[in-house]
């Protein structure tokens, strides 16, 4: 089966990759690097061609509302125009748990991403969402976006987090699978407060940086709520323990 991966090249999308043409199907990695642009649809329906699947695994280079709006509208609607064009029956997109939550909150990033699930949802093209939490190998970034004057200032709230690997193996299963025409949810398996997590993990690495939980702190522009970040009850709960995670070699923990 010829699989497209828009962001192929990515963190989860070469991932993705790999695991399907290991798997015998044959995977194309579509990103920038490869020649093709699903925001501008440069080498778009060369790479469509003949494809089964599209897997939308892609990230905005914006985090702010309007920048990270247009790129998943744009992207999104050229997928779905050049995928039905190609005769794709399937569209997997891969998604944030919480999405809802977030973008009700004023996430800025949240309200374009809760925009791509919403074209999908509209449109006649077959889909499946794969909802996750937060990767393992993010927590640096959240860590990043919230740090002031050499201080960790995160939002007070409970987080549920997942290793890249499990995130691919949940996509490549989507993938494979039949068009659900619905959004399933996947975390990993164990609960933490985010302000302890971000700590260890940046001990771990040796940060000096101090992590203070703030109750007036957002995450991405949202304003969080305790359990925002985390899955409903039915969600799949993936096998990586982050405990396990952070004893591997740090290049396989970020490659």
């Amino acid at each position: 089966m010829k699989i497209v991966v828009v962001g192929g090249t990515g963190l989860i999308g070469s991932r993705v990759v790999s695991l399907l043409q290991r798997a015998g199907h044959s995977a194309v990695a579509a990103a920038r690097a490869t020649g093709v642009n699903s925001y501008t649809a440069d080498g778009l329906p060369e790479a469509l061609d003949g494809a089964e699947v599209v897997v939308d695994v892609s990230t905005s280079p914006y985090t702010d509302y309007d920048g990270a709006l247009d790129f998943f509208e744009t992207s999104t609607l050229n997928l779905l125009t050049y995928g039905r064009a190609a005769g794709v029956g399937h569209h997997v997109a891969l998604s944030v748990v919480g999405t809802d939550r977030l973008a009700a909150a004023k996430g800025r990033y949240f309200l374009a991403k809760a925009r791509q699930e919403e074209l999908l949802r509209e449109a006649t093209l077959p889909y499946s969402i794969v909802h996750t939490t937060q990767f393992f190998e993010f927590l640096v970034s959240i860590a990043d976006s919230v740090t002031d004057g050499g201080r960790v200032r995160p939002a007070r709230a409970r987080i549920q987090p997942i290793a890249a690997d499990d995130v691919a193996d949940a996509v490549m299963a989507a993938a494979l699978g039949e068009p659900t025409l619905a959004t399933a949810e996947h975390a990993g398996p164990d609960v933490f407060d985010l302000d302890q997590l971000l700590a260890a993990e940046l001990d771990l690495r040796g940060d000096p940086r101090e992590v203070v939980a703030d109750p007036l702190g957002d995450y991405f522009g949202a304003r969080l709520e305790e359990d925002d970040l985390l899955p409903g009850p039915d969600a799949v709960i993936a096998p990586s323990r982050f405990a396990d995670w952070v004893r591997r070699p740090e290049g396989a923990r970020i490659g």
